[in-house]
């Protein structure tokens, strides 16, 4: 009994982490890579189980895609115009999750630890298309509009890492993620709507025990 309570007696503690990686956009004609940074604030509320609250964005995105604006009139020559679009896109990640700890625990002083973790987001994004050519849009239906627009999407956000004590309460972790829309919101500047973006992240951090 004397070492349960004593275990018990070191929770719950705090942690804060940061860290760096590559993101991947594997959104249907829409994907990229970009660099992605990411800071959590951990509350660990037992040797198992805790919250997490994270916020993360990425760098610009960029992708290109060939489009067909369709004639609004069957008098109009061509009936249809093919062209290219640059597209630039980049999001922030708020996420609230609840971390396990499958091996070890948080407070851990040698080994090392592997969790996973299953949360809610909010995913705030922006995207600017940049058509190759102009069409005059009095006779043409664009399927993408030109220019910058924002957008939200809810999502299921999904981790699991690696991590080893190294001292002094800093712990140095390899991560990986995947944050999949659960809403599709229309919008007249994404192609295609449907899971984007859907991001993949591999990363690497310290975490900071307090």
């Amino acid at each position: 009994m004397a070492i349960s309570v004593s275990a018990l007696a070191q929770y719950p503690r705090f942690s804060i982490a940061t860290d760096l990686g590559l993101v991947r956009n594997f959104g249907k004609q829409q994907q990229f890579t970009a660099l992605n940074n990411t800071m959590h604030g951990d509350f660990h509320l037992s040797a198992g189980n805790g919250i997490r609250i994270s916020f993360g964005y990425c760098s610009n995105g960029k992708f290109d895609n060939t489009v067909t604006a369709l004639a609004k009139s069957s008098s109009i020559s061509p009936q249809q115009q093919v062209y290219s679009n640059r597209g630039n896109m980049r999001f922030r990640q708020l996420t609230l999750g609840w971390k396990h700890y499958f091996i070890g625990e948080p407070i851990s002083e040698k080994g090392w630890n592997l969790y996973g973790e299953a949360g809610f987001g909010l995913m705030m994004g922006r995207i600017t298309n940049t058509p190759g050519r102009t069409i005059d849009t009095s006779r043409y239906t664009l399927p993408l509009q030109s220019g910058k627009a924002n957008f939200k999407r809810l999502s299921y956000d999904l981790s699991i890492g690696w991590e080893k004590p190294v001292g002094a309460d800093f712990f140095l972790y390899a991560e990986g993620r995947v944050y999949i829309p659960n809403t599709a919101y229309p919008s007249e500047y994404i192609l295609v709507n449907e899971h984007a973006p859907l991001a993949g992240i591999l990363c690497g951090g310290v975490r900071i025990l307090f």
